[in-house]
């Protein structure tokens, strides 16, 4: 299947999406596709119009932005973040290709903290999906770069149609999402002492789809733009074609489709384990199928060893059955 080219910019695309079936769990893919893409596409012509310098088109909330309260509404309503470039409408028109290697000359963000607020922001953070593939000095660098945002009752986020310039974690408070359609304002969502929003804007050059107000005092941990792109997006692009090399090299998977393959990278989960740790039990439920990134496992049947497996061995649809 060699002869097959992945379009540019499909394996983000459908990378964000993915990130939102996962979070939201929706009932009916196919209807929960056509309304994220639909958005998706209002949000980019919304910022052709933007640079065209064309009156702003109608459009809705932000990809994947669910008509129910949903706390863990993070990307696709796209709402969030302070914006400190509500006046570069240029940011939009940014390319960024995270395949790209180029060099690191950016200077390291670090805002310091003090032991407590760490202690708060690991915290805030430990359940953030754009996190868990990060290594721990990766990690260490992005909880260095945040920065602490306390809120006000009805203070503003982000507005509508803003420049994306944080991607936001929230530590607590309630915030209500409400997208501007028709002239009218409407409240499409709430986030409720969690979760996290912004990202798309980040990722995709697109304007803010939705406004977030705070309807309680809160706080918030925001993570800069350029801090985002280096080392979430870059870093989730270089797991994405790991991943899809891993695939690639498996013999079960090798007969499958390009388009198949890919919906398997588009799932595909990291763990990390120790020297020692069981990853799995003869005789427990079969769960999970696993490849192994780096590292080496023993594989015991009836508590005697039965074979070592090392980088890109691959085992668990046979050997837990």
């Amino acid at each position: 299947m060699s002869h097959f080219q992945i379009p540019p910019g499909l394996t983000e695309l459908l990378q964000g999406y993915t990130v939102e079936v996962l979070r939201r769990q929706p009932p009916d893919l196919v209807e929960f596709a056509v309304d994220y893409f639909t958005r998706l596409r209002e949000a980019r012509a919304l910022a052709a119009a933007a640079l065209s310098g064309d009156h702003e088109p109608e459009r809705d909330a932000g990809p994947g932005a669910d008509a129910s309260s949903d706390t863990e509404d993070d990307e696709a309503v796209e709402a969030p973040a302070p914006s400190r470039f509500n006046r570069r409408v240029s940011v939009c028109a940014e390319a960024y290709n995270p395949d790209e290697e180029e060099e690191d000359t950016d200077p390291r963000v670090i805002h310091p903290k003090t032991d407590e607020q760490r202690c708060r922001l690991q915290e805030a953070c430990k359940d953030i999906l754009l996190f868990k593939n990060l290594d721990q000095e990766q990690l260490s660098q992005v909880l260095d770069a945040m920065f602490e945002r306390t809120v006000k009752v009805d203070e503003h986020v982000i507005d509508q149609g803003d420049d994306g310039d944080n991607f936001y974690v929230i530590e607590r408070g309630t915030y209500d999402i409400l997208v501007t359609k028709d002239n009218q304002m409407r409240s499409v969502g709430q986030y409720d002492n969690r979760g996290s929003f912004g990202e798309l804007a980040l990722m995709y050059n697109t304007p803010r789809a939705a406004t977030i107000v705070a309807t309680s005092e809160g706080s918030l941990w925001g993570l800069d733009r350029v801090t985002f792109r280096r080392i979430i997006v870059k870093n989730n692009a270089k797991k994405r074609k790991m991943f899809e090399s891993f695939i690639e090299s498996v013999p079960l998977l090798k007969s499958l489709e390009v388009s198949e393959r890919m919906k398997i990278v588009d799932v595909i989960g990291e763990k990390n384990y120790k020297d020692g740790d069981r990853i799995i039990t003869q005789g427990d439920k079969a769960d999970s199928f696993y490849i192994i990134e780096s590292g080496e496992v023993c594989i015991m049947i009836r508590s005697k060893l039965w074979m070592f497996k090392h980088l890109r061995d691959f085992w668990g649809p046979v050997w837990t059955l």
